[in-house]
């Protein structure tokens, strides 16, 4: 089966039904997929090189770990790097390289194995397959892997035929990539342009009135001026649709800053509703200067409804947004305690703190997991906009930098907000880049480090209020293991740069088997982990 798109392809073994194509990756069986309340969800992403498919990718695995959804991506075209550690041209990419075909399959196949492993055995719940899979045939077998799985498909699919677009992200992404590290900018882009060419001859785009007007995906047309939503099935996708329906790609930025100084915090008093203290009224007249100096007309300044966020907005003399949303955490029976007065009157209350800070919720108050919830509303909002200015309080600020930093649950609550300090925040291609900014005003630290009795052994929690699963740190990066390609590739002989010629197709080679007739006579190795084997000549998985 030939497999088109994506980093790479995937060959399977495969019985016809109709006209799909089964996915069978054990012994040659299949067998049905597990009935689950809420199966697992696989994200496939869509559409030709440059159309912002992986930063699409990247950008809505943050979200969904940041809500409390284990999310991992899966880029084919790492896989493939993996693979081929010499990358030579987009000769590579030809429908009639042979030999590169049948790597680009291997990786597709190895992909979706990882996207099996993650989901059924380390507790992931969302997985983005991050691809072109631009051919109803790759998508078909992707579906029928979903099924026998029991893990429900969603594609999203990125058009875009704005030539101005599609050179920005060549320039600022792909140009950098480790295929073209040794290229100079011009090589590459011609390069790149020829590598789209060679996925638009064989490009098939989901069709919402014919042959795919039973899945369930979101078109994404040039880079979100207008969405195509088809057949949405749950509330996972749903809220995939309506994150993807807020952002944008214009430059902006976004400073997020704490209140002025307040009296509480002088006090070491925990929530409460204080207003400034002078070295607060300080700070406050010294923001609205900065503010000025960034010259941003544009410039939105949004705070909670708490006095001392108020009367720092105040000072600023412009207009400015209250969100009740932004209020900071709720204390509960601790409002207003210091550490020390929590410590001696709830020991154990205390305790239960230290020991999971971002779950742990005060009695009859918040936890930091309840403030997510609570302030989600706010990042959709955010990611609408441009320039923004947000004033807020330490645990409501340390919830929207874990997301812009794409931290996890067990750092947000560690993070370091300063008093009187500004984070300057500009998105980037695949990130955000933070600056901190003091305003040189004296402030109390209101900052509480972690335990170090916590940091070596969390021990056992007596108390958990909610069984959501922690959001995923950030994962250990491990290579991609390619079965059936663990013995070196031949090198390419020729390098994109060389002056005189591209690589020609079918200078890649790879070890087959010997004898093919099965997999007990093939000499490739056994995948130690989980027994399958996969070998681009016998074409067993």
């Amino acid at each position: 089966v030939r497999l088109g798109g994506g980093g790479g392809g995937g060959t399977a073994s495969a019985v016809s039904a109709g006209k799909r194509t089964i996915l069978t990756t054990g012994e040659g069986s299949t067998t049905g997929a597990p009935h689950l309340a809420n199966p697992p969800t696989v994200i496939v992403m869509v559409g030709l090189p440059a159309r912002g498919k992986t930063y699409m990718s990247k950008k809505l695995t943050r979200y969904l770990n940041w809500i409390g959804m284990p999310t991992k991506v899966f880029n084919v075209g790492e896989y493939r790097r993996e693979a081929v550690k010499n990358y030579s041209s987009y000769d590579f990419f030809k429908a009639d390289n042979e030999s590169a075909v049948k790597i680009r399959q291997q990786c597709a196949l190895a992909a979706l194995r990882d996207v099996e492993s993650y989901l059924t055995e380390e507790g992931g719940q969302v997985a983005v397959f991050d691809a072109t899979n631009t051919t109803r045939e790759r998508r078909d077998m992707i579906l029928d892997f979903g099924s026998e799985n029991g893990f429900k498909i969603f594609f999203i699919e990125s058009v875009c035929d704005d030539p101005s677009v599609i050179a920005t992200n060549i320039m600022e992404v792909k140009v950098s990539c480790p295929d073209y590290q040794d290229c100079n900018k011009t090589d590459a882009m011609e390069d790149f342009h020829k590598r789209i060419e060679c996925y638009r001859v064989h490009y098939e785009p989901l069709d919402p009135d014919q042959y795919d007007r039973s899945l369930s995906f979101i078109k994404v047309i040039d880079v979100g001026r207008r969405f195509l939503v088809n057949r949405i099935q749950d509330h996972v996708q749903s809220k995939i649709v309506y994150y993807l329906m807020n952002i944008h790609v214009q430059p902006r930025v976004i400073y997020l800053c704490r209140h002025g100084e307040s009296m509480h915090n002088l006090q070491g008093r925990l929530g409460g509703d204080s207003g400034l203290s002078p070295r607060g009224r300080k700070f406050s007249g010294a923001l609205s200067t900065f503010v000025k100096e960034q010259n941003l007309t544009d410039l939105k300044v949004w705070t909670n409804q708490m006095c001392c966020s108020i009367q720092t907005a105040e000072s600023l003399g412009v207009p400015y947004e209250q969100w009740k949303a932004l209020n900071e955490i709720d204390a509960g029976v601790c409002e207003e305690m210091t550490y020390d007065e929590v410590k001696e009157k709830y020991p154990e209350e205390f305790a239960l703190r230290d020991q999971d800070k971002y779950y742990y919720r005060y009695p009859t108050g918040e936890s930091y997991q309840d403030l997510v919830q609570r302030v989600e509303p706010v990042i959709m909002e955010l990611e609408r906009q441009e320039n923004v200015l947000v004033i807020c309080h330490q645990a409501v600020m340390r919830c929207l930098l874990a997301y812009f930093l794409d931290k996890s649950a067990e750092e947000m609550p560690y993070l370091k907000c300063p008093l009187h300090t500004v984070l300057k925040l500009t998105p980037i291609a695949y990130g955000c880049k933070v600056e901190s900014i003091s305003l040189n005003v004296e402030a109390v630290n209101t900052h509480r480090e972690r335990p170090e009795e916590m940091k070596k052994n969390s021990g056992t929690l007596i108390r958990r209020n909610s069984v959501t699963p922690l959001t995923s740190p950030e994962p250990n990066i491990k290579k991609p293991r390619i079965d059936g390609l663990d013995e070196p590739l031949q090198e390419l002989p020729m390098s994109l740069c060389t002056p005189s010629h591209l690589a020609l197709a079918g200078q890649v080679s790879v070890s087959l088997c010997e004898k093919p007739s099965s997999v007990q006579s093939c000499v490739l190795p056994v995948h130690p982990l989980n027994g399958t084997h996969t070998c681009l000549n016998c074409l067993k998985a």
